[in-house]
């Protein structure tokens, strides 16, 4: 196993993001997941994240990355979900069409480190967006 380090410290920190579309919408096809990535790439070395992962299904995607102590991972999601809500609806003008007022992404958002997190507990997250706690 290859850990990371800096000046003071040597770390691993690995996770897995999981964000889904408000209200289930389907928006993802390759083309909008390609130019989701882009956005990720572009933002995420400001907050010394490096993407591992990428996939999609219609209504979410997960995102395997990378952080070091210091990342601010809710900043950081904040900014890419802000990010990538604007850009997607600007350049693919279809994906308004699927939305109710100017919301892309849920509210919530599902980060779990990778160390022994079942994909069960990833999946029963995933199935619950939606429903009322």
């Amino acid at each position: 196993m290859k850990l990371d380090s800096n000046a003071h410290s040597v770390f691993l920190l690995n996770y897995h993001l999981v964000l889904v579309v408000k209200y289930r919408r389907e928006v993802f096809d390759h083309i909008v997941s390609d130019r989701a990535k882009e956005i990720f790439e572009y933002i995420a070395p400001k907050y010394n994240i490096t993407l591992q992962e990428w996939n999609h299904e219609k209504d979410h995607i997960h995102i395997r990355f990378k952080a070091h102590p210091k990342s601010e991972l809710s900043k950081f999601i904040n900014a890419y979900k802000s990010a990538s809500s604007r850009l997607l609806k600007k350049e693919f003008p279809q994906i308004r069409q699927k939305l109710w007022k100017e919301y892309f992404w849920s509210q919530s958002f599902c980060l779990l480190t990778t160390g022994d997190t079942p994909i069960d507990v990833i999946r029963k997250y995933i199935e619950s967006q939606g429903e009322k706690h």
